[in-house]
């Protein structure tokens, strides 16, 4: 017999794979219009019209300085800590994608973990100061699901000790604390416009800086060094975003008011429906921030929901619901990094109870909303010891 939520709504098996997220795209109609143009002026790459129309439209969206535009966002963080000079140690995060840690690594700089905040998963500044050294010269910290940063300590300590502060913000386009974009917190902010990321520009990403010189050196950075035809001061990365990107991006702003809307809603269906599930949690919205609903991340209590979350996630793969475990496992724990001695999990033992028990949830304009009704039926049946795998039509 099929089990039923307090909707009365029956369970079933999604009749196609639902993935933890899918990319929103334009009409195309309004992409072939943009095509027809590139393919009139031939102009593919190198900053031409689109690059430089995006980079002035994005910093008027967001309502910042401005905005260096880049292939990806990891080579816009491989990017930014050359153009601050960077070297030595820099305090990060174990809790986030691996690009963060991987681009101090090609600069040869040392990631020193801290431990993460239980309330919003972000760099706890209260661990900052007893990790700084004398060869600390920078702090590293991710805005997590869209989540801001608590970014008037961390730029206190930055001040005080002198650090360099730059933030990954690759999950959080679009967000505001108090109305103020949250880019405009640290020296530079990085963006990414990957396919998974509430706008995109299939790939993509951004730098963005508060200051005209900074901006030139990092364009310069960016093409390779050069300040002229023949002029090279600096030894510089291939890391431009070319046309079709930019003219993706132009396209897509105009839907990211519309995007969030829906991603919105979504959320909210998600609150509302497993927020009676002993021993299920997610992430409270703070007031003064208004949000991109990037990701709906639930947390998953063994002790009290009586399943462990990878139970849990393999569980929800039987009803064609693929989340994400992000992030699992702690970049502390790999390879390149668990020799350090701030990777020693005695060391963050937030983040690693954190990435034992997260689980992304399908998210994503398109999604329909019985779906979510869905996976929040399936999470509450299946604290049952009994609950086994039950499909409707």
């Amino acid at each position: 017999m099929n089990k039923t939520n307090s909707l009365g709504q029956r369970v079933f098996k999604a009749n196609k794979k639902i993935t933890v997220t899918s990319p929103f795209l334009p009409p195309l109609k309004e992409v072939t219009a943009f095509l027809e143009d590139i393919w009139q002026r031939k102009w593919l790459t190198n900053q031409g019209e689109y690059h430089q129309a995006l980079e002035k439209e994005l910093a008027t969206f967001l309502k910042v300085p401005h905005v260096a535009l880049f292939a990806n966002g990891t080579l816009a963080l491989f990017t930014a800590l050359q153009a601050l000079r960077i070297t030595g140690e820099v305090i990060t995060t174990p809790f986030s994608f691996v690009a963060t840690s991987h681009a101090l690594w090609w600069n040869n700089i040392k990631p020193v973990f801290v431990d993460i905040e239980p309330e919003y998963c972000t760099l706890d500044y209260e661990k900052i100061e007893s990790a700084i050294t004398p060869q600390t010269t920078g702090i590293l910290p991710v805005h997590v699901y869209g989540h801001p940063c608590q970014v008037e300590p961390l730029q206190e300590i930055a001040d005080i000790y002198g650090l360099h502060l730059i933030y990954d913000a690759a999950h959080a386009f679009g967000v505001t604390i108090s109305g103020q974009s949250v880019m405009n917190f640290g020296d530079l902010s990085i963006l990414s416009f990957h396919a998974t990321k509430v706008y995109n520009t299939f790939e993509g990403g951004a730098i963005v800086c508060h200051d005209s010189r900074t901006k030139k050196r990092i364009s310069y950075l960016k093409n390779f060094g050069f300040a002229g035809e023949t002029t090279v001061v600096a030894p510089g990365l291939n890391a431009k975003m070319n046309e079709f990107q930019a003219g993706m991006g132009l396209l897509q702003l105009k839907y990211f008011d519309y995007v969030v809307k829906k991603r919105r809603k979504i959320s909210l269906r998600y609150q509302e429906l497993l927020a009676q599930i002993p021993g299920i949690s997610f992430l409270k919205s703070a007031p003064e921030v208004e949000y991109n609903y990037a990701y709906f991340p639930i947390f998953v209590d063994e002790g009290i929901y009586g399943k462990s979350r990878d139970e849990l996630y393999e569980h929800l793969k039987g009803y064609n619901y693929f989340g994400r475990r992000y992030f699992y496992p702690l970049i502390s724990t790999f390879n390149m990094y668990k020799s350090l001695p701030s990777a020693e999990a005695k060391n963050l033992p937030i983040a690693t109870r954190i990435a034992e028990e997260v689980l992304c949830l399908p998210i994503y304009p398109d999604l329909d909303i019985q779906h979510v009704d869905n996976i929040a039926t399936i999470i509450e049946n299946f604290r049952s010891e009994d609950d086994r795998l039950q499909v409707g039509n």
